[in-house]
């Protein structure tokens, strides 16, 4: 017998420093420890109350513990759990004829999360490319401060290089440009590009959204080359923009869409979306994962989805996305040493941070925390906003509210 081991594990007391002494120290977290939450409201272990203006990075957008999606997946947790990819299950058809139905995609693919989502994305670009034209083409081109996932490829593929140090040698074959700059993407994408990936709006490089027409020009270099235009929707997709997917905002359609956060809830599940005959190109055994398009995730996701797919709620989350914005600008010019422009989309927002103050985004978080708000950074010059889709104008009175008695006691210190 283990002599580590102990029977009263499940309910013996733990605290913000048992993280420390057991986690791989892969984060720093908050110093309190949430314990439970309902919509936006959320208790921590001492009983503290907090309005969650993060919704789990832009996950949790339809609230913690949703009534709908608690029902669904005690239903199924009844009902079964796993199968493996020898077999297919009845919720993740359902999951897939609803994705399909609702966007350009043909086909999906699922896995765990938007790394794994990217992943598959820039292995079907590849393989499509190989297939079709032959190895020279398989160049992919993303932006300098994307973001794409923490696996080696992902993580190269993304353009922040604070993200790959120390992880050398890494995958080759991957060149960023400038974000929102047409002149660098023509001088880039040429023949040899298999892909080209970008965020309609970039979430962890600043809450930056693409020009429309940037996006276009993408749409017609890669028609002109051959490349295939992934778009990552992981952040900003699933009604965050105030649309299902921001592509159709933009009136720009991608060849491959991948999804994650939003589409699970907090249930782990990502998916790749693409056309019939890109997907061909992933025949049997040339991709895989144990755990995507389980019957909990993909149950879980198709309430999701039915949720968040009807017209009056993309109209409210267009609604509460104004009245947010107009909130936020009211607010940095009311604290012009503190915040400066407003930017983003739909319930995607960011603040940047005035001159003054840059580099101290960190410090704007936690003096919200301790007035019992939860808010994002997005690098270290701008604050971000990605609240449940089902915030009311009241939450966002009083995260203004609470946000004022933050930047008064930051003025006072």
């Amino acid at each position: 017998m283990n002599a580590k081991l102990d029977t009263t594990v499940t309910t013996r007391p733990v605290t913000r420093q048992t993280f420390d002494e057991v986690l791989v120290p892969t984060y720093a977290p908050a110093a309190m420890v949430p314990v439970r939450a309902a919509g936006l409201d959320l208790w921590d272990q001492t009983g503290k109350h907090y309005l969650d203006f993060t919704s789990g990075i832009a996950v949790a957008s339809l609230g913690h513990c949703h009534p709908v999606l608690v029902e669904a997946l005690t239903r199924q947790a009844n009902t079964l759990w796993h199968l493996g990819n020898g077999y297919t299950n009845e919720p993740v058809l359902r999951l897939a004829l609803a994705l399909t139905e609702a966007t350009f995609a043909d086909r999906a693919f699922f896995c765990n999360s938007g790394a794994e989502a990217n992943e598959a994305a820039f292995k079907l670009a590849r393989k499509y490319a190989h297939t079709k034209f032959g190895a020279h083409k398989s160049r992919i081109i993303s932006c300098f401060n994307s973001f794409h996932g923490r696996t080696l490829f992902t993580v190269s593929v993304g353009g922040q290089a604070k993200y790959t140090e120390g992880f050398e040698p890494l995958p080759q074959a991957i060149d960023h440009i400038a974000f929102n700059d047409i002149e660098a993407a023509r001088a880039a994408i040429g023949d040899d590009v298999c892909a080209v990936v970008v965020e309609p709006v970039q979430g962890e490089g600043g809450v930056m959204p693409a020009d429309v027409e940037y996006l276009k020009e993408l749409r017609a270099l890669c028609d002109k080359t051959g490349a295939l235009l992934i778009f990552d929707e992981v952040q900003c997709g699933m009604g965050r923009t105030g649309d299902l997917f921001a592509y159709m905002g933009y009136g720009v359609t991608p060849d491959v869409l991948t999804s994650a956060k939003a589409l699970g809830n907090g249930y782990p599940i990502g998916a790749m979306l693409t056309t019939e005959t890109l997907a061909a190109a992933l025949g049997v055994g040339t991709h895989g994962t144990t755990y995507g398009g389980n019957p909990m995730a993909t149950t879980v996701a198709l309430n999701v989805l039915e949720t968040i797919n009807q017209p009056a709620f993309l109209a409210r989350v267009k609604e509460a996305g104004a009245k947010l914005r107009a909130t936020l600008e009211k607010l940095a010019a009311d604290y012009p040493q503190f915040l400066s422009t407003v930017r983003g989309s739909g319930l995607l927002l960011g603040v940047v941070l005035a001159d003054a103050f840059k580099g101290r985004s960190k410090d704007i978080q936690k003096a919200a925390e301790a007035q019992g708000l939860m808010m994002l950074i997005a690098g270290t010059d701008v604050v971000r906003f990605a609240p449940a889709l089902i915030v009311t104008d009241a939450q966002i009175a009083e995260a203004d509210r609470l946000l004022r008695v933050a930047l008064d006691s930051l003025a006072a210190a």
